[in-house]
């Protein structure tokens, strides 16, 4: 490798956008001028379930025009159940828009939605998420396309039979993405095509579901988004905000305008589901696993399944015989759950490492011996080799950085206490094209339809391409976000800068092998053969870290305080250490965040969420998370992608609050099931 290219991959690089975004001239989706734009604000249903009767326009008389399922366009195609806007007066959830407004400014379409008068016939509803719920099934799959069942071995036996065992069941509750960009769409047609400024985590879906539902041509809808302002999943897949604002664009025939309000995001933009995780081990007295079994029980919606692969990360985790897992879903009166930080990996390990925590106690070992003696030669779910897997050096670096393990301890009616957990995360890649361009002045460009939600990623692919083309990052122009560009792998599953990356190298060494002709030069790369990887021997390919976690608990009061967090992670090469700190820190925080704080309350009463906004429900904020700090290993997997690298942007969350929670129980006794942990539940029993 050159010294050009050790300079740039790895390197602390600033973002390249950095300074137009503290200068404030990054445009974002809501912020691009339309000429003549007009505003459009969804009509939430204040029923649960039931039917839209009427609704009478005449209450608004400011409005320039009123849309519902009695006046609405109908749509072409819709896969997602949530985005066939007023196609029927059946309301599946409270919140859920009925209808919307359109009006000159925002404030008089704010206006024109408070005085909307509709009339609804209402059905009795059910928002409960029970174990023992009479309509529980078996989903098909989970997300992605994993089997909803597992079952290897003979458990039941080895489970009566094992030495020592644990049975818990371990609660999370609902969460809601909340990233500081809300939702939002400007909507602008010429013809018969329609340009869309869009938040969102991948363009190519938006225009797919666009094109479908209108029955256009995908090459006559056009999404742009350069900055995205956080997404945490929720961003992943169209939202109802990109059909409300292409419908009313065409009916008023204007540019429109709609975001999503804070409160309206916990209805119509997506969520983690609650599960509730009964997690059973059974082991010998010397800490072998012999028997591991994971059961989950979820929600869905009646307008679309989504089933969130909560045990998944139990199949491969630790060695043992005997495994079980398994998947239950029941439909609810309910929005749908859908992608949010981690799915599955994060609440699903939450519980699983909660276990480890409690069976290492039964067995008097120390938690990391434990893990480290179930620590698997191949994957058990597959029989494949990892590709590589770090896990023991993970736990035995954070062990010697963090000083673990001290003994709990009393200052004064401070209750202190340190817990771990370990982390993992699937690395992955997905086909992507890409186009590299040699230009005259001795400039290179860049285009690809990826996006940046925050994570840095435009940087990370500048120093990518800049290392390929054994040049400085000052003479590369990366451009993304936009589906005139060759189409790409959404930002999700902690696979962008891998698939993505992929294309932008092949692209660029093919790029470099025509330097020599005359210029401007540009190819076109398309990753899907080496994506595909038929010729490769199937491996399994993961990243892993271990959370380190020291708690201080109130004893008056319940109080829980993190005075220092430590993560240690093993995600093959780091593109950008600066952004990949970030990343890290970011997951982490948001793990704090889950352990203490974030719950979404539902009132069975009403079938809404109570605490929709930012003021009741919570999030940490930096009083939360003094110090956390990060470090990862040398690590090089070039089994995923040719950088090396994998996916940061999940495994951060991944074991933090399990950590949190061993923690709590290591200072108190007190062992904390459901999250989050909250003085409620501990000062009564402190």
């Amino acid at each position: 490798m050159t010294e050009t290219l050790q300079r740039a991959i790895g390197a602390p690089l600033d973002r390249i956008e950095g300074g137009e975004k503290v200068a404030g001239e990054a445009t974002y989706a809501y912020e691009y001028e339309a000429g003549g734009a007009v505003y459009v604000v969804g009509v939430a249903a204040t029923i649960a379930k039931g039917r839209v009767v009427s609704v009478d326009e005449s209450s608004v008389p400011d409005a320039l025009a009123v849309i519902w399922h009695g006046n609405a366009p109908k749509l072409e195609q819709v896969e997602d159940g949530e985005l066939a806007l007023f196609q029927s007066p059946e309301v599946a959830y409270r919140s859920q828009w009925v209808a919307a407004v359109i009006a000159e400014t925002y404030a008089a379409a704010q206006e024109a939605e408070r005085a909307l008068r509709i009339e609804y016939d209402a059905d009795e509803h059910d928002v409960v998420l029970k174990e023992d719920h009479p309509r529980l099934y078996t989903p098909e799959k989970v997300n992605p396309s994993f089997p909803s069942d597992t079952d290897e071995g003979d458990f039941d036996g080895a489970f009566a039979a094992a030495e020592v065992s644990v049975d818990a069941t371990y609660r999370t509750p609902a969460e809601h993405n909340n990233p500081m960009e809300p939702h939002a769409t400007i909507a602008v047609w010429d013809g018969d095509g329609v340009t869309l400024y869009d938040s969102n985590q991948g363009v190519g879906p938006v225009r797919k579901a666009v094109a479908s539902a209108f029955g256009i041509d995908p090459s006559k809808v056009r999404v742009i988004a350069p900055h995205v302002g956080g997404g945490f999943g929720s961003k992943g897949t169209p939202r109802p905000n990109v059909i409300l604002a292409t419908m009313a664009a065409k009916i008023v025939g204007r540019p429109a305008k709609v975001a999503v309000t804070r409160q309206q995001m916990f209805a119509v933009t997506g969520y983690r589901t609650p599960t509730i995780q009964r997690v059973r081990l059974g082991a010998t007295r010397a800490g072998e696993l012999i028997a591991i079994a994971h059961d989950v029980v979820e929600q869905t919606s009646t307008v679309t399944e989504f089933a969130e692969q909560t045990a998944v990360p139990t199949r491969m985790m630790y060695a043992s015989p005997n495994r079980r897992t398994s998947h239950r879903l029941v439909k609810l009166d309910v929005p749908t759950p859908s992608w949010m930080r981690a799915p599955g990996e994060c609440p699903g390990m939450f519980a699983l490492e909660s276990a480890l925590d409690e069976l290492a106690r039964e067995l008097g070992l120390d938690p990391i011996d434990l893990r480290i003696r179930n620590e698997p030669e191949i994957d058990p779910e597959s029989g494949n080799r990892f590709s590589t897997r770090n896990l023991v050096g993970c736990l035995r670096e954070g062990a010697e950085r963090f000083g673990w393990k001290e003994a709990p301890r009393r200052d004064g009616r401070i209750l202190v206490g340190t817990g771990v957990a370990s982390s993992t995360y699937p690395a992955r890649r997905q086909p992507s094209q890409a186009t590299a361009r040699a230009e005259r002045d001795g400039s290179f460009v860049v285009q690809i339809a990826a996006a940046d939600i925050g994570t840095g990623a435009r940087t990370a692919l500048t120093q990518i391409a800049a290392d390929t083309l054994e040049v400085g990052v000052e003479r590369v122009r990366v451009e993304i976000g936009d589906t005139r560009f060759p189409q790409a792998m959404i930002a999700g599953g902690s696979m962008g800068t891998s698939s993505w990356g992929a294309a932008v190298v092949k692209a660029c060494r093919m790029l470099d092998a025509r330097l020599e002709e005359e210029l401007p030069v540009e190819v076109h790369a398309d990753t899907a053969d080496e994506a595909a990887g038929i010729e490769r021997e199937p491996l399994a390919s993961h990243g892993f870290g271990a959370q380190f976690v020291e708690v201080h608990v109130d004893a008056d009061t319940g109080e829980v305080r993190i005075p220092r967090a430590l993560g240690v992670f093993a995600t093959g090469r780091i593109m950008n250490a600066k952004t990949a700190r970030s990343q890290f820190i970011g997951g982490m925080t948001m793990g704090i965040s889950m352990a203490l704080l974030e719950e979404s309350r539902m009132e069975p009463r009403f079938g809404d969420y109570l605490n929709h906004d930012l003021a009741s429900y919570h999030v940490a904020v930096n009083a939360d998370v003094p110090r956390i700090d990060v470090h990862w290993l040398d690590e090089v997997d070039e089994h995923v992608n040719p950088m090396g690298a994998k996916g940061i942007g999940e495994i951060g969350i991944v074991g933090t609050a399990a950590a949190v929670a061993n923690a709590v129980f290591d200072a108190t006794g007190v062992r904390v099931r459901d999250l989050p942990i909250t003085p409620a539940k501990l000062v009564d029993r402190l």
